[in-house]
């Protein structure tokens, strides 16, 4: 009985803490469908006059939406991938191949999630300019993947220290390479952290703005979050168009968090079971 009533209260907060939670993107939807004038008004939302659908479609032509999602797929699918390959080569050669300093590499590794990725922001600006990286791909690249590989790492070797060591003993036995032994044995039992790793990366990466503003100049390699600068002007801003701009550039990675909350919710409370 105590149980039964308690689940309306459960319920409630619940339903409060997602609305808090929903909030900012109910906010930035109504935003982007009202007028620039219409924003000046008092309360938290505002009740558009007449709804602008306009402002999507000046986001999306004026703002060079288009290329610069190429840009951002492009850049966060490499970035992806590269985490994953280097990850599960590191966690196999930090926790399978038994050699002296496999222990302190993986420490080593893994004290990069203690280092805000922004704190290196000059440095790598330097040496970017030296080697001539600025405004390349590889600028957003290296940073992105640098600084995604601790996490991906931890996940793998947590993962991997349930794959039963005789697997790859027999593997061996029947004359297996260690690159046969990594790609067609231990990497098809890894899919729910390879899945982990993946989507944690792309959210983390997609709306990253302040490294690109620093390493990108020329619109060749601008990734979606500069869509925002293209209505903004010296004296004044188009703020409605700006709030469309931030909706269309926030739906990928809503849609893609709403369609595999599962696997994020599942592979890390995984990875920190076995971990």
């Amino acid at each position: 009985m105590k149980q039964k009533k308690r689940n309306p209260l459960v319920w409630l907060i619940l339903t409060a803490v997602a609305v808090i939670q929903i909030f900012p993107l109910i906010w930035l939807v109504d935003f982007s469908l009202a007028s620039s004038t219409e924003m000046f008004t008092s309360g938290l939302l505002i009740l558009p006059k007449k709804i602008q659908w306009g402002n999507y479609v000046k986001a999306f032509v004026d703002g060079h939406f288009l290329l610069y999602l190429k840009n951002s797929i492009l850049i966060n699918v490499l970035a992806v991938a590269l985490v994953i390959l280097i990850s599960i080569l590191a966690a196999f050669a930090c926790r399978r191949m038994h050699w002296r300093l496999s222990g302190f590499v993986k420490t080593l590794l893994l004290m990069g999630m203690m280092i805000p990725i922004h704190a290196t922001l000059l440095p790598n600006f330097k040496i970017y300019s030296v080697l001539g990286l600025t405004d390349t791909m590889w600028a957003l690249l290296i940073p992105y993947v640098a600084f995604s590989l601790p996490q991906g790492l931890f996940l793998m070797t947590s993962f991997m220290e349930s794959i039963p060591e005789e697997l790859e003993e027999a593997a061996v036995i029947d004359g297996c390479g260690i690159y046969r032994i990594i790609f067609q044995i231990i990497t098809p039992l890894l899919k729910s952290s390879i899945a982990t790793v993946s989507i944690m990366t792309f959210l983390n990466n997609w709306n990253e703005f302040i490294m690109a503003s620093t390493y990108l100049r020329s619109p060749t390699w601008k990734t979606l979050p500069f869509s925002v600068l293209e209505f903004t002007g010296q004296y004044s801003s188009n703020y409605a168009v700006q709030f469309a701009v931030m909706a269309l550039t926030a739906a990928p990675a809503v849609i893609v968090y709403i369609l595999l909350n599962k696997h994020i919710t599942k592979g890390v409370a995984m990875g920190a079971v076995k971990g």
